[in-house]
Order: structure tokens, then C-alpha cells, then sequence
């Protein structure tokens, strides 16, 4: 426990309040409690404090992205998804845990709410959700069914972390893709859907940003035993035939997202006009639909690219559609 919520219970003179709110009340009525809390709360605010809020407070202000620059990645975004792609609009919020239960996030992270949600932290977990449900139906139609799902939203998210330094931002825009199916073996489903994402990033970023910006796809195995010759053989080589002057290669050396991913990932990188060069693209391979499913045999590739990354660091290229 926290020395912040030891003095809270001392205080309060209630030994064990957090875990007796946590353990002991239904989530229902925890909710009540909560609501009724914050009407009481809002009740003492004045339009004063209001305004000073909404001043100072990192969650709440406006992005310092230009609006009309992320419209245009947006709708190009959206005109080069491959035609299996599926786009989806979230909810705001999402059931509370949606990070945390399946993947190795700290629930701090997410902004809970006293209705027993949180605020969308990472999108790629909520659609990975929906993609559970439309492959639940097809495996109820089916126990073997190996359709897959593809599914892409952009959504902006709301992290609690707090950020240091320039261009990093509470809330930002993610443009998220998934795919979920069944074991084919061999990772082949894994390295089909891995080239699929990656050659989505690739067209919509030279279509945003014009042909000339460098780009980097890497690849990389947590595996303890990394498939390297596979991805050497089966992933790269397309995507470098595909996209002329896009480096790609193997990179053994990252430790970003290990435990994360528990084995095939990416990223793509791209040189500014400055001359930083920055993670646009990651993604991967994760076993959420695993766990979500309770069965061995689902399979699941996540990624997704920050908008607000594109359109600051790279404030002029291609036009949109």
C-alpha cells in the first residue's frame, strides 16, 4: 500500500477502507457510493473553478495538434485500408481492466470511472474485444471456424501517466488495426497478418507524407528461440520487393514491449526534415484473444500509429484524398 492511501485510511479511521471498498461491495454499489460522492463534489464548484480547471488541467486541454492536419491523415488513413479491414467506432470508454486484465499494464495507467469503466487508454485492446466477440460467434457457428477478423479504428486515447517532455501528450489520436483467427501453424497466421498491417502503415504514410520521407520496418522475435530465418524469408523480403527504398531488417537488439509480446512484433520508423529519427508504427503478435476466449488455438496482431506523432513532427507532405 501506497504511504498516500495509509494516511487517507488513518484519517479516515478505517483500517483497510480501499480493500474493503475494492473486496467488500458489489460493483453496483460501489458505483452508487462513488456517484453520489462526486455529486456532492460538483455541488461546491463554482464557475471559477470550472475555468481554472480547465486551465491547468493536462487531461482536459486541447491537443496542440493542428486539427485540419489530422483530419487529412485520418482520411487517408482511412482510404488506403485494405478492403478485409473492417473500420469500427468506439465508445469513449471501455470495461474497466481492459488493459490491465490482459496485458501487462499497470491499471493506473487508465483513468477509471465511477461507473465501473475506464477512458480508453489504448484502443487496440477495445478492438481486440470486439474482434473476441465476432470470432466467438463465428467458433459458436463452428468450433474450427478459421475466418479471421480485421477490424481498424482511430480513436483518441486518455493516459493517466504523466509525460515529460516536448510533443508528448495526455490524450492523442491512434489509428489501430487488429487481427484476430485461428492457429494455421507455423506462425503463418501471425506473419500474414504482421504483412498486412505493415504494408497498411507503409502506403498510408507515403501517401501522407509523400515519397520521399526515409522509412524502416524492423521485425523482432521474443521467442527463446527467435523464428528470424522465418521473418527473413516470409515477412521482409515482399514488403522490401513492394515498397522501393523502404529499409527492412531484422533488428535483435530490441528489448521495447518484451514481455508485451510474447514473440513476433515490428515497428516502423521514419526520418523528420529535422533528421530525428522516430517510432511511428509498433505492433505484434499477443495472446489476448487466448486468454479472452479460453482457447489455445486463437490468434491475435495488434498495432497502431500516433497521429499526433505524424502530424507534428512531419508538418507538411502529401495531400489527402
Amino acid at each position: 500500500m501506497s504511504e498516500i492511501l495509509e494516511r487517507i485510511e488513518r484519517e479516515a479511521g478505517v483500517p483497510g477502507l480501499a480493500k474493503l471498498l475494492a473486496e467488500r461491495l458489489e460493483p453496483t454499489d460501489l458505483q452508487s457510493l462513488l456517484l453520489e460522492v462526486y455529486r456532492l463534489r460538483a455541488r461546491q464548484r463554482s464557475p471559477s473553478d470550472l475555468l481554472a480547471d480547465y486551465a491547468t488541467n493536462r487531461f482536459v486541454r486541447p491537443s496542440a495538434a493542428p486539427p485540419k492536419r489530422l483530419l487529412e491523415w485520418e482520411a487517408v488513413a482511412v482510404s488506403q485500408l485494405p478492403p478485409e479491414f473492417e473500420l469500427v467506432a468506439l465508445s469513449p470508454v471501455c470495461p474497466l481492466g481492459t488493459c490491465s486484465v490482459v496485458a501487462s499494464v499497470d491499471q493506473n495507467k487508465a483513468v477509471s470511472t465511477s461507473r465501473n469503466t475506464e477512458v480508453i487508454s489504448d484502443s487496440t485492446n477495445v478492438v481486440a474485444l470486439e474482434a473476441a466477440l465476432r470470432r466467438r460467434e463465428r467458433l459458436r457457428g463452428d468450433p474450427r471456424s478459421a475466418e479471421p477478423v480485421h477490424l481498424a479504428a482511430s480513436h483518441r486515447l486518455l493516459r493517466a501517466q504523466r509525460f515529460e517532455g516536448p510533443n508528448l501528450y495526455a490524450h492523442f489520436s491512434l489509428f489501430a488495426l487488429c487481427s484476430a483467427g485461428r492457429d494455421r501453424g507455423g506462425m503463418r497466421f501471425e506473419v500474414a497478418a504482421l504483412g498486412f498491417h505493415v504494408r497498411f502503415y507503409l502506403r498510408a504514410l507515403r501517401a501522407f507524407l509523400g515519397p520521399d520521407v526515409p522509412l524502416r520496418v524492423s521485425a523482432s522475435d521474443f521467442a527463446p528461440n527467435p523464428r528470424n530465418a522465418l521473418l527473413e524469408s516470409e515477412l521482409l523480403p515482399p514488403i522490401q520487393e513492394e515498397f522501393e527504398g523502404v529499409q527492412c531488417a531484422i533488428d535483435s537488439e530490441r528489448t521495447e514491449g518484451r514481455g508485451y509480446y510474447p514473440n513476433l512484433c515490428f515497428n516502423v520508423r521514419a526520418t523528420t526534415p529535422l533528421g530525428r529519427v522516430l517510432t511511428l508504427v509498433d505492433g505484434g503478435s499477443v495472446d489476448w484473444t487466448q486468454k479472452l476466449l479460453n482457447n489455445g488455438k486463437e490468434r491475435l496482431v495488434t498495432s497502431g500509429i500516433g497521429s499526433e506523432r505524424v502530424c507534428v513532427e512531419f508538418p507538411i507532405g502529401g495531400a489527402a484524398p
